[in-house]
C-alpha cells in the first residue's frame, strides 16, 4: 500500500482551532493541510475532497457514506476523533482499502455535554437569553422565572452522561427520575435516581433531558405522544442527538404553548437551515452543537489526528478502526 499522503483535508472545524490545538508542522512538512471551517453538503465535499488522499473529522459533523466515498478516488486515510464514526460507512472503507484511525485520549472535558444542559436548564427557568437580549437593547426585566430547587428532572438515558446530571440536580434540591428501553431499578439507584415508566417521567418531570444514543430504536423517542404528556410548565432539553425528536411534534407543541419552551443542541439537520421554525419561536434555546467543544477535548483529539497522520505517513497506521 502506498502510504503518502500529499493533500489533507481538516473537516468542519468552524473555530479554526485545529491547527492551533496542536503541532502540525511534520504533517505540514510532508503535505498540504487544508482547514475547512464551513460545513460541505455531500455534494460540496464530493467536489471539493476529490483530490485530497486524506481527511480529519472531527465527531459526525459530516457524514461519510459510501456514496461520497465512492466520488473521492484519492481517498486512502480517514481520521476520526472518539472512537466511533456512527455515519461513516466502514463497510465501504475497507472494500476501498480505505485505513481509517481513531483518538484514545478523552482529556479532561468529560463533563462539557452535562454542564451545558445545565446552562440550558438554568437558562430556560429564569429566561436568561431573553431578559439578556432586552437589556442589551436597553431595556429591563419583562419576566419572572422559577426556582429549581424542588422540581423533578427526568433523565431519559442513565449512562455515562445521563449520571453526571445527577450529582447536581441533587445539589440544587432537585428530585431526579429517570427512563430508558435498558434501564434497571439498581442502574437507576446506584446512580442516585429513581426509575420510573417512560410516561411517568414525562407527566411528572419540569425538566427533560435526553441522554441517550441515537439508534433506530431511539429515533424519535419524544414524539407527539410524549410531548402531550408534558406539564404546560415543563421544559424539554435535548444535547444528544437532533432525531431523538420529533422536530414538527416538538414545533406544534412550543406553537401550541402545551410545553413552556425548550434548550436544543443538536438538530435533525446540522447547521441547522437558516430558515427552520425553530429560529423563531422565542421560546426555545438554540445553540450549534456546543456540547463537546470544548477546548480540553478539542485539543486531545486534534493531538492523536496528528500521530495517527505521521503514523499513517511513516507506513504503520495506528489505532485503526
Amino acid at each position: 500500500m502506498d502510504f503518502t499522503l500529499k493533500k489533507i483535508a481538516v473537516l468542519d472545524d468552524y473555530q479554526n482551532y485545529s491547527l492551533s490545538l496542536a503541532d502540525w508542522t511534520l504533517v505540514q512538512n510532508k503535505a498540504e493541510v487544508k482547514v475547512f471551517n464551513r460545513h460541505l453538503s455531500e455534494e460540496e465535499a464530493a467536489i471539493e475532497l476529490q483530490d485530497f488522499d486524506a481527511i480529519c473529522c472531527l465527531r459526525e459533523r459530516m457524514a461519510i457514506p459510501a456514496s461520497l466515498i465512492q466520488r473521492l478516488p484519492k481517498l486512502k486515510f480517514i481520521a476520526i476523533t472518539g472512537v466511533q464514526h456512527r455515519t461513516l460507512d466502514m463497510v465501504a472503507a475497507r472494500r476501498r482499502g480505505i485505513v481509517v484511525s481513531h483518538t484514545a485520549r478523552r482529556g479532561s472535558g468529560q463533563y462539557a455535554t452535562a454542564e451545558l444542559a445545565w446552562g440550558m436548564i438554568i437558562a430556560l427557568a429564569r429566561n436568561l437569553t431573553q431578559e439578556a437580549h432586552r437589556m442589551k437593547i436597553g431595556g429591563w426585566q419583562t419576566s419572572s422565572g422559577i426556582a429549581i430547587g424542588g422540581r423533578t428532572l427526568g433523565l431519559v438515558g442513565l449512562g455515562r452522561l445521563g449520571s453526571y446530571m445527577v450529582p447536581i440536580a441533587k445539589a440544587f434540591g432537585m428530585r431526579v427520575i429517570a427512563w430508558s428501553q435498558n434501564m434497571t431499578a439498581e442502574k437507576a439507584t446506584a446512580a442516585g435516581a429513581v426509575m420510573v415508566d417512560k410516561d411517568t417521567l414525562f407527566s411528572q418531570s419540569d425538566f427533560v433531558s435526553l441522554h441517550v444514543v441515537l439508534s433506530e430504536r431511539t429515533r424519535h423517542l419524544v414524539g407527539a405522544r410524549e410531548l402531550a404528556l408534558m406539564k404546560p410548565s415543563a421544559y424539554l432539553v435535548n444535547t444528544s442527538r437532533g432525531p431523538l425528536v420529533d422536530t414538527e411534534a416538538l414545533i406544534a407543541a412550543l406553537q401550541q404553548k402545551t410545553i413552556a419552551g425548550a434548550a436544543l443542541d443538536t438538530f435533525d439537520v446540522e447547521p441547522l437551515p437558516e430558515d427552520s421554525v425553530l429560529r423563531s419561536i422565542e421560546e426555545v434555546i438554540l445553540t450549534p452543537h456546543l456540547g463537546y467543544t470544548v477546548s480540553e477535548l478539542l485539543e486531545p483529539f486534534y493531538l492523536d489526528t496528528v500521530e495517527n497522520l505521521l503514523a499513517f505517513m511513516a507506513g504503520n497506521p495506528m489505532r485503526v478502526l
